[in-house]
Formats: structure tokens, sequence, C-alpha cells
């Protein structure tokens, strides 16, 4: 029989989002100086290591967000049902989606076409005309808009958790209707065997080998994206994938480094690993999905290793310790940093790549002052106002 989970707050998952998020603009600043990536604005001199680098977070770090916002839907859900839910996600990641879009978002392209040609001098409020000179382009689903300068950015997270809320918000009747008894049954095996926790792996591995994996995205096709989201939802709803998650985790360690060590060779010697449909390139993405879910199992299972004891009611009126207030403090912060660290990246290293020095100087110039930048965005610019905190998606 299911067991019901509680809306307990985990602050390893608030703790893993945070590390993410602020590992983006380290990995953001490393493509200025990344030879391959096409990046808004590139350092004259470049290094090919630093793919390779990327290639360890790359394989689980986006993918555990969106498995994580799954875990979240399940139980926003549960406590506002679909309606609830869907309108609860338009103004979470709708409103900053939009907001974000009309004012920063198309500051990396304005600096990109000033930093490839030194003649350029288009204002950036001119610049804005063609930006927003947009169609629609159905085909590219959920990514409706397009045009010449247009895009979404780095946004393109949001984007894809908003279209998959609601996809998930219209049919969440029919899956609880029809599928109670039978994920009842699996979380049951999961349970009794060892290991079975991680076949989510394969979906994952069949839709990289056979849909091709999307470097704009990340490194990782949008459809895996959303077997993450929904496995995360499904696996909210009944505490024993918790529990077999937290007992195989090291299993799960074990075979996603095997897989990624032996991925990773044959990603390299495919000339476009990204979409070849030959073989060795197929197996090359499927070995990538399998590493994929088996470092996200492993990580959250690694971090989930004690039952904590209930809490003891005496101490329920203590103010919050130091750790919990940086936990709730980071918590919240998530989303807007994720907003505003890219156009500050890229605003800076327009300015760090003109300088005569190394590219280690540089990179560290960079990750500094965009972090503190970005933190300081955050918390004199977003956090304190009403109207702030709704634009960029915070509860009040």
């Amino acid at each position: 029989m299911a067991r019901p989970v509680a809306a307990e707050r985990r602050p390893e998952l608030d703790a893993i989002r945070a590390l993410v998020v602020v590992g983006l603009v380290f990995f953001h600043s490393a493509l200025v100086f990344d030879t391959e990536d096409d990046y808004y604005v590139k350092n004259p001199e470049t290094t090919s290591a630093i793919m390779i680098m990327a290639g360890f977070a790359v394989v689980w770090a986006m993918p555990i967000l969106f498995l994580i916002a799954g875990l979240g839907s399940w139980h926003s859900m549960r406590k506002r049902g679909p309606g609830g839910f869907a309108v609860e996600r338009l103004l979470r990641l709708g409103v900053p989606l939009v907001f974000a879009t009309l004012t920063i978002i198309p500051i990396p392209q304005w600096l990109r076409l000033r930093a490839a040609d030194p003649g350029y001098d288009e204002s950036y409020p001119r610049f804005l005309l063609s930006f927003f000179d947009v169609h629609l382009d159905l085909a590219d689903f959920p990514f409706i808009l397009g045009g010449e300068h247009f895009e979404t950015g780095h946004l393109w997270f949001v984007v894809l958790l908003l279209a998959f809320s609601l996809m998930l918000a219209a049919v969440v009747r029919l899956l609880a209707g029809r599928a109670a008894s039978t994920g009842d049954g699996i979380a049951a095996a999961v349970t009794r065997h060892r290991g079975l926790v991680l076949l989510p792996a394969l979906p994952i591995a069949v839709i990289c080998a056979l849909v091709g994996l999307e470097e704009a995205f990340a490194g990782w096709s949008r459809w895996a994206y959303l077997l993450f989201f929904l496995f995360g939802f499904v696996m909210a709803a009944d505490g024993r994938y918790r529990e077999a998650m937290r007992r195989d985790a090291v299993i799960a360690a074990v075979v996603g480094v095997a897989a990624f060590a032996a991925g990773m060779p044959l990603f390299l010697a495919v000339d476009e690993p990204f979409t070849e449909l030959t073989p060795l390139a197929m197996t090359a993405r499927a070995f990538f999905g399998v590493a994929g879910w088996c470092w996200v199992t492993g990580i959250l299972g690694l971090l989930d290793r004690r039952r904590r004891p209930a809490p003891d009611p005496a101490r329920a009126t203590r103010p919050p310790s130091r750790k919990a207030r940086a936990y709730a403090y980071l918590g919240a912060a998530v989303l807007p940093l994720y907003i505003l660290h890219q156009p500050i990246v890229v605003a800076v290293a327009y300015q760090v790549v003109r300088w005569d020095a190394s590219i280690l100087v540089k990179y560290l110039a960079l990750v500094a002052a965009s972090l503190a930048l970005t933190l300081a965005a955050y918390d004199l610019l977003v956090r304190r106002t009403a109207v702030t905190r709704f634009l960029f998606g915070m509860r009040p």
C-alpha cells in the first residue's frame, strides 16, 4: 500500500538547487574561454579543456533541478489541486519569464553583436526593436516565438519547467485515476529488489540515443528533462521510492561512474556526438543518459542517508538556527539568482576579455565579480520589496 509522504522540508534539496545555480556562474564564465562553445562574449585566447571538465557537471546538474522540480510539483498539486497548481506555476514561473524577457534577457545578445563587430554602435533601446521582431514557431515547442535576434537565453529552463507543469496539470486527473494501483505495485517492487530504482535510466537512455541531445539546453534533450520531471513527480507520491534511493545510492553512484567512464571516450571520438545517428554516437548518448539518472539517484540518496527524528515540541518555539536561516535564504533565492546571473556574467566578461592577462586571472576575476554582483542585485534589488519579489517569482 502506498506510503503517504509528509510535506516536510528537505534542506538538502534547497542546498542542491543553490549549488547548481551558483555553479552556473562558474560554468558560464568558463564558456567565455572555451574553444568550441559559441558563447556571447569570447576571450581572444581559448582552451579546449573546458568542455571535458564541464562534462562532470553537465551529466547531473540540470537533470537534478528538473527532478527536484517534479518532487515539489507533487506536493504543490496535492495542496492546491491541478487548477490551483497551474495558476501558481503561471505566477511563479510565467511572470518572471515575461518580465526578464522584456528587460534583461536581450542584454547578452546586444553585447554579442558589440563584441563581434567593434564598429557596431546601435543603442540598446534601438536594438530592442529588432530583438522583439518575432514570429510564431510552433515546430520548436515549447519555444513558440522566433526571430533573428530573439531568444529566451538561459531561461530555456523556465520555459521548459512551465510547459511541463502546465502539461502535467492538464493530465494529472487521468494519471491519478488510472495509475494508482500500478504505481503502488511498482513502488512495492522497488522496495523489495535492490537496484530497480535505476530502471528509469533505460527510457532516458533511449530518448538520448534516438532523439539526440541539444547543446543549447546544457547538453540534454528537452524530452529527457521531461522524464526527469515526471519521475520526480511520481516518486514524490510514495515514500518507498525515497527509501529505495537512499538504500541503493552507492549502487547508483558506481553504475553512474562506470557509464560515464564508458561513454565519455565514445563521445569524444564522434564528430557530431549530439545528433549523429551512427551506432557509436547513439551508444555514447545512451551511456550519457544512464549516467545522468544514476548520478542524480546517487546524489539524492547519499545526501538523504539519515532519518531525522521527530521534532521536539519544546524546541518549536526557539528561533531557527543559523544553518536553517541560511537554507531558507538560499531556497528563496534560487530562481532570482538563476534569472540574474547570465546577463551579469556576460556584461562583466565584455570588459574582462579586453584585459592583458592570462586565462586563469581573467576567469577568477570574472567569477568573483559576477558572483558578487549577482548576489548584490538579488539582495538589494529583488528580495526587499513586494513588487520585485513578485516579478522574480518569489513568495511574499
